[in-house]
């Protein structure tokens, strides 16, 4: 499907929009009742990684619009607990705690750990920070927030735990990567399918959580 260009949109937005009518992720997230096409990149991080079973508690930073919360859910089951936290307002998933604020605020953290009800089992980080079209800038805007992510994931996980956070592609993340290394038994980096093949961004996959040694 070809879409025209409005005479007040941006080049860039009507490529944007064009990728989305093209995008099979896209009108397969439509189908299945995802709020994103990001769902089916932790469906293929999960499928790699086996990160998500029945039972565990697992917490979704900068969860909005919901994608990832939602599949969290369903993979977790009733047995278990996923609770979500986003600064913008999110409509509620079903059998999932969505909490609204910054993640970094130490009294959010507080809070998450009482929804949790006890220890995560995986702490999950698909955030992004706004785009300035600088792509050095990004990277490392992108990396300071899997920073953050972490460090907050090291006040929740169990040992044994997992850490999936999103970053791009550079030589920024070496810090993050050696503090990774030393807290976790096997970090990996992936890249799923669902992932736009022209975007930078890949996953970082951190499993069998043991501490900083």
């Amino acid at each position: 499907m070809l879409v025209k260009s409005a005479r007040r949109r941006k080049p860039s937005s009507t490529e944007w929009l064009q990728r989305q009518l093209s995008d099979p992720y896209v009108a397969a997230a439509r189908r299945q009742g995802y709020r994103s096409r990001a769902a089916f990149k932790l469906i293929q991080l999960d499928e790699r990684f086996h990160l998500l079973k029945p039972g565990l508690r697992v917490v979704d930073l900068g969860c909005a619009p919901g994608g990832w919360t939602q599949i969290a859910t369903q993979r977790v089951g009733a047995q278990g607990r996923v609770v979500g936290i986003d600064l913008n307002p999110m409509d509620p998933v079903p059998g999932a705690t969505v909490l609204r604020g910054d993640f970094r605020d130490p009294a959010m953290a507080q809070q998450l750990r009482e929804a949790l009800g006890g220890p995560a089992d995986v702490v999950l980080s698909d955030m992004a920070a706004p785009a300035t079209g600088h792509a050095a800038t990004d990277h490392l805007r992108i990396v300071a927030l899997a920073e953050d992510a972490f460090t907050l994931a090291e006040t929740l996980l169990t040992p044994g735990g997992a850490f999936i956070a999103k970053v791009f592609q550079g030589g920024a993340e070496g810090d993050l990567l050696s503090r990774l290394k030393r807290a976790f038994a096997d970090v990996r980096h992936a890249k799923p399918a669902a992932s736009r093949s022209e975007s930078a961004e890949t996953y970082v996959v951190a499993r069998l959580y043991h501490g900083a040694a």
